[in-house]
């Protein structure tokens, strides 16, 4: 059953790469770069946001309250 809903969600991946690739036409390469680009920013935003949180977390556990 797991398998089944794993080949219907790529399924469904692939489904909607090729249409969103039909759609964009010529600008693909500009909308690819683009959801990549906003995709890498998010990821590394959040990824600052974890080191920030585990550095204040380790500081606070220390009892370095210097601010």
């Amino acid at each position: 059953m797991i398998q089944t809903i794993k080949i219907l969600a790529l399924a469904v991946v692939l489904i909607f790469s090729i249409l969103l690739a039909v759609v964009t036409g010529d600008y693909a390469p500009w909308y690819f770069a683009w959801l990549v680009g906003t995709t890498m920013i998010i990821l590394i935003a959040v990824a600052g946001a974890v080191l920030f949180e585990t550095q204040e977390a380790a500081r606070t556990q220390r009892g370095d309250l210097q601010s």
